[in-house]
């Protein structure tokens, strides 16, 4: 029998780890007793582990399946929360990037959802993003098998509409050209054409640099050139956003996301911003925060769907679903999946230049990648295997691959899930992707659960062979 806790309020840490060790439980039977209780399948040890430190609270779904598993009042939970957040040991919201930017960009997004065309004193350009993203790596990792990690700024120029401007270690103050780096004419194009064969920690700094050079452009434009320069300002700071992200700078990426929404609004291009909320959210679902996903990804969808492309619109649908699954609301999920098949696929002369890369076998991947969060694995893997199997996209297949050996573990096929893993472990080390090896880490821990034999040993072995590879910001990190 569980003792009763003594009167007053408690604080939510401890009572939780008091609680579950009263039952003889460890962290990983706990997170299995949710999984097993709630019906989704993604939570770990790791996050009971953040919850009893008080990293992080329970949102409002898992306080609820706390309290059931655990056979103790709902509201005894909700009052050692409260008392946490008032004496300040536990944050009021979830920060996977560690760092104030995710609030900022929430609230920007916020704000825009409340006045869409950006017309309040609080609106997209009255206050400062913080710095925005890394000049190029040092120069010690510029030969290291593993790609380069993030680099922080070293100082920043002001810029128009409250814009910074970070320079990297190497770069001049007032170099504004940056003819002295042979990489600084690179196209948006261009980049784009690269981010289809390498990770972002090779164009990280491409793209870090290329903003600044649109930046410094806008800077000295006139009023009316500057406004025709807004959606390139925001085209360039979302794609190195999106770069800084798969090179494992969750910061980085989260600012970069913010001005370019600032720039997106306040070029009146609704269906833009609503794409760079879509990749916003896609960053937070990968960082495991799913409710800051999910309302990104709302606030994008809501702002663009009217005059939104058919890509576009199912893009926007998708990023809805997966982060409703992650989040544990699966009627959510199921909506938004149904949505964006009413949307169609991509009409080429309709989808917008950024929306190259979107084609129908990547919705079918986004809907597979969705049932797998769902526990729907067997709908999955049809879904997923023709994606993985395409050439030419080895971060494609390497993130896809991770979502398909987790479909193929889902149905207790684990050399399958194994097979398809290795591939994926060597696309990711070909396309250097901290995504990637996000998705395989998160395979590795549900493989940890499969009963061993030469599947097992054998990914085992092939995972050792290639941690020196692996893009080295994560691969350094423990427990990976």
């Amino acid at each position: 029998m569980i003792p009763s806790p003594p009167p007053g309020p408690r604080l939510l840490g401890p009572l939780l780890a008091e609680l579950r060790a009263a039952r003889g439980w460890s962290q990983q039977r706990m997170a299995a007793e949710l999984c097993a209780a709630s019906g989704v399948p993604t939570l770990t040890r790791n996050e009971v582990s953040r919850w009893e430190r008080q990293l992080r609270l329970p949102g409002d779904f898992w306080a609820a399946w706390l309290a059931t598993v655990l056979g103790v009042p709902g509201e005894l939970l909700a009052e050692a929360a409260a008392r946490s957040r008032r004496l300040g040991v536990a944050p009021a919201a979830v920060d996977p990037a560690g760092s104030r930017a995710r609030l900022a960009l929430l609230t920007l997004a916020y704000r825009w959802a409340a006045d869409p065309r950006g017309r309040t004193p609080a609106g997209p350009f009255t206050a400062a993003p913080p710095p925005l993203l890394p000049g190029r790596p040092g120069r010690d990792d510029e030969h290291r098998p593993g790609r380069h990690g993030p680099v922080a700024p070293v100082a920043d120029e002001p810029g128009p509409l409250g814009v910074h401007v970070p320079r990297g270690p190497d770069e001049p103050a007032g170099c504004g050209s940056g003819r002295g780096h042979p990489a600084d004419g690179v196209t948006l194009a261009t980049l784009r054409r690269w981010d289809d064969l390498l990770g972002g920690g090779d164009l990280a700094g491409h793209g870090a640099r290329r903003l600044r050079r649109v930046v410094r452009g806008y800077r000295r434009a006139g009023p009316a050139a500057r406004r025709a320069m807004l959606p390139a300002l925001a085209e360039s700071a979302q794609l190195a956003g999106w770069l800084a992200t798969d090179a494992g700078d969750l910061g980085g990426g989260l600012a970069a996301y913010r001005l370019a929404l600032r720039a997106a609004v306040a070029a009146g291009q609704p269906p833009l911003a609503g794409y760079v909320l879509a990749s916003a959210s896609h960053l937070l679902a990968d960082a495991g925060d799913p409710a800051g996903a999910l309302v990104l990804a709302r606030i994008g969808y809501a702002a663009g769907r009217a005059t939104a492309s058919p890509g576009l619109r199912a893009l926007l649908l998708h990023r809805v679903a997966l982060a409703a699954a992650l989040a544990g609301r699966p009627r959510a999920a199921g909506q938004a999946l149904a949505g964006a098949d009413r949307a169609g696929t991509p009409e080429p002369g309709r989808e917008p230049p950024w929306l190259y890369w979107l084609d129908a076998d990547e919705l079918a991947a986004m809907t597979g990648r969705t049932l797998v969060a769902l526990g729907r694995p067997a709908a999955a893997v049809p879904l997923l295997t023709p994606v993985v199997s395409a050439p030419g996209r080895p971060r494609r297949s390497a993130v896809y691959g991770g979502w398909l050996a987790r479909g193929h573990l889902g149905l207790g096929a684990v050399p399958e899930a194994c097979a398809v893993a290795g591939e994926a472990l060597l696309d990711a080390v070909r396309s250097g992707s901290h995504r990637a090896v996000g998705q395989l880490t998160a395979f590795r821990r549900g493989l940890a659960h499969a009963p061993p034999g030469p599947a097992t040993r054998g990914y085992a072995r092939a995972l050792t062979a290639a941690r020196p590879y692996l893009p080295r910001h994560l691969r350094d990190r423990p427990g990976r």
